[in-house]
């Protein structure tokens, strides 16, 4: 395979992954996910550190926080872009929190692929907004 063929594979991975948030198939979201996933939010947040493993991502990470959300975070994919194992993901999250308040951050996410999963995840936000809607960390 060569360079050009990879990265289009591994941009492929990533418009898989927001393609099932979108349609909330959060099994198809963690299908893609490598068993030794780590996601790293940056900051000081309640969300911020390193999640070593799917199930760490899935029980400390996302449960915690689409805990404090009426139905999870809604993407959109602005821009895309990759370099050999690495792909960036600029996005806009909406979301409302369960008492109702808006929580609509932009991310960028860096995450490497391997072998058609997403190995890594290091993820940048507004964690003011973060720390103004859910408490500092």
């Amino acid at each position: 395979m060569d360079q050009q063929t990879g990265i289009a594979e591994n941009k492929q991975v990533v418009l898989d992954f927001y393609a099932a948030g979108e349609r909330g198939d959060m099994d198809s979201c963690l299908a893609l996910l490598a068993d030794d996933v780590t996601w790293t939010n940056i900051g000081t947040t309640r969300f911020s550190g390193t999640y070593a493993g799917k199930q760490a991502v899935v029980e400390q990470l996302l449960g915690p926080l689409f805990g404090l959300l009426k139905e999870g975070i809604a993407s959109t994919l602005e821009s895309l872009v990759a370099e050999g194992d690495m792909v960036v993901a600029l996005t806009r999250g909406r979301a409302e929190t369960l008492d109702g308040r808006p929580y609509n951050n932009s991310y960028c996410q860096v995450m490497r692929i391997r072998n058609g999963q997403i190995a890594a995840v290091r993820e940048y936000f507004d964690t003011a907004l973060t720390n103004d809607v859910f408490g500092p960390g």
